[in-house]
């Protein structure tokens, strides 16, 4: 069948950024379940979609991709004219939104997700929390919401006024955080915390939770 196609697991944060954007642009999609448990992600067919072995994968009809964040990207741009606006116009405001994604993937998210897997994802595997990790971690982590404090005092979203792809990638890992006592390192900073009430409240938000 056509149509759009996602290859991914629900609990995933790279699936959920995906999701998330297909519910801002009101999309109607496919989730295909990819078990991670059982290295589903390491066999093929899935190999065959993302040769590199994680999820998601994504079909768009004949058009295939993988990475989230590029995914995201072409949904922001390929569905323009529906649902919300995800990007910022002119090449000022995009060159904005483009470092504040690349922020987001090379400052924000690896530690974030390290806390994540740590604070959260290990339980389900049986493992234990290394606290020494946690505690390294989120020092980095301080330092990079120290930041965003400092720039969601001057724009309410972090690349401008309105909600952008900058904004949406960041979700998912946030929301496993503010269901750990990393949540107060949100919490201390005010332009940081109402923002993300702001993000994790969104409709699109909501419905990726499990």
């Amino acid at each position: 069948m056509a149509g759009i196609k996602v290859f991914g697991h629900p609990a995933s944060t790279a699936t959920r950024r995906v999701l998330i954007a297909l519910h801002e642009k009101d999309l109607d999609y496919e989730l295909v379940h990819i078990e991670l448990k059982d290295g589903e992600h390491k066999k093929e067919p899935f190999l065959s979609r993302n040769p590199f072995g994680k999820v998601p994968a994504f079909e768009d009809g004949d058009f295939k991709l993988f990475e989230s964040r590029a995914i995201t990207q072409y949904i922001a741009h390929e569905y323009a004219d529906k649902g919300n606006q995800l990007l910022s116009l002119g090449s000022k405001n995009m060159a904005i939104l483009a470092m504040g994604m690349e922020i987001e993937a090379h400052e924000f998210d690896p530690v974030a997700s390290k806390i994540g897997w740590e604070r959260t994802f290990k339980h389900s595997f049986g493992l234990t929390t290394d606290q020494a990790v946690v505690d390294a971690e989120e020092v980095k982590l301080a330092k990079v919401l120290d930041n965003y404090e400092v720039r969601l005092g001057e724009s309410k979203y972090l690349s401008c006024d309105q909600f952008t792809l900058v904004d949406l990638h960041h979700i998912p890992v946030i929301q496993y955080l503010l269901d750990t006592p990393t949540k107060k390192l949100f919490d201390e900073r005010p332009h940081v915390s109402a923002w993300v009430t702001d993000i994790t409240s969104r409709p699109s938000s909501q419905k990726v939770i499990l």
